[in-house]
């Protein structure tokens, strides 16, 4: 087990995955806030820069958001945090940019923590674990970048002697350090989403409301948590499927942990992809949706992903080779013969 540890990073799609989902949700998230970037980071927020580096003495978080009251230096953040996130989110320099990512979500986390809905919370951790994956291995522009350099026949030619040893045993300790970072890495990912669901179950179990099978009642008639009355309202009537909603959301929730190492992982992770629909159309919750969502997909091995890649791959095959017998064939009179020499 331990060799299998510190030979090869696993679940690479998985991390890839992770990767897109968290750059593209945080860059969406930049973008959609975009005309409100000045009340909630920046220097016309109600929570002023003073009042942010006061609770950084209590948190021990930092931003680099609050090293200047300058307009003008705040925009340049912004639009380096846009670009941060593309750039990781398509996986260019992925080993860099993954650490900058992280600088960011950390940065715009702590410069407004009290507008958190629990989205960007899971966002920063997982922004963080993240660094320390080979996430850019797959379906990353590196990963392309390595592709073509091996199509082309580039290599490095080691040097002999003492020298080359040295290098060879250096590249190798780089192999086994990745490869342990990457899989403790992957291990934390998938072991914080366990302990995030099993203690949301148990906290559950724990209230009346959840127990009584009422729970969603009453938060379908919070106005916080009603983007659309009309679909809250009709979801609202169906009080048996309200008080089964309830007992089943206890029920993954707490048993998610104890059926990761089966076949019945399939139909759980299934049956929350829906809560998280869910809960993104009716409570009006999208960021905290998706970053579940992209959580989830830690526990689906590398074999699904590469399923999910053979139709294409099929298609581009297929049209290749549609392609080579539709080639036009050369007319006879160009074709060179004794009669007729070449050149």
């Amino acid at each position: 087990m331990l060799d299998g540890l510190t030979e090869r990073p696993v679940s690479l799609y998985a991390a890839a995955v992770l990767r897109i989902g968290y750059g593209l949700v945080h860059l969406v998230f930049l973008l959609r806030e975009f005309s409100h970037r000045d009340e909630i980071w920046g220097p016309g927020s109600p929570w002023t820069p003073d009042l942010a580096r006061q609770l950084f003495d209590q948190t021990g978080w930092d931003s680099i958001l609050t090293l200047s009251d300058n307009r003008a230096y705040f925009e340049a953040c912004y639009a380096l945090a846009v670009v941060t996130s593309a750039l990781f989110a398509l996986g260019w320099r992925t080993r860099a940019v993954s650490v900058a990512f992280a600088v960011v979500v950390a940065s715009f986390h702590s410069r407004a923590i009290l507008m958190s809905d629990g989205g960007d919370n899971l966002i920063l951790l997982m922004s963080l674990y993240l660094a320390l994956t080979a996430c850019g291995r797959r379906w990353s522009l590196d990963a392309r970048r390595v592709r073509r350099r091996a199509g082309a026949g580039i290599a490095v030619r080691a040097p002999g002697g003492a020298q080359g040893e040295l290098r060879s045993h250096l590249r190798a300790s780089r192999r086994t350090l990745t490869a342990v970072l990457h899989n403790c890495g992957m291990f934390v990912i998938a072991a914080q989403v366990c302990f995030l669901y099993g203690s949301a179950g148990l906290y559950k179990v724990q209230g009346g409301s959840w127990g009584s099978g009422t729970a969603l009642h009453y938060v379908l008639h919070l106005d916080l948590f009603r983007p659309w009355p009309g679909l809250s309202g009709m979801a609202d009537e169906h009080d048996v499927l309200i008080a089964i909603a309830c007992y089943l959301t206890v029920l993954l929730q707490v048993a998610f942990p104890f059926v990761l190492f089966g076949r019945l992982k399939y139909p759980v992770l299934t049956a929350l992809l829906g809560m998280h629909v869910g809960i993104a159309v009716l409570m009006g919750l999208p960021l905290f949706s998706g970053a579940m969502i992209i959580a989830d997909a830690v526990f689906l091995p590398d074999r699904f992903y590469r399923a999910l890649g053979r139709p294409r791959r099929r298609a581009a095959r297929g049209a290749a080779s549609g392609t080579t017998a539709e080639a036009p064939r050369a007319p006879r009179a160009l074709v060179p013969t004794q009669s007729e020499p070449s050149g």
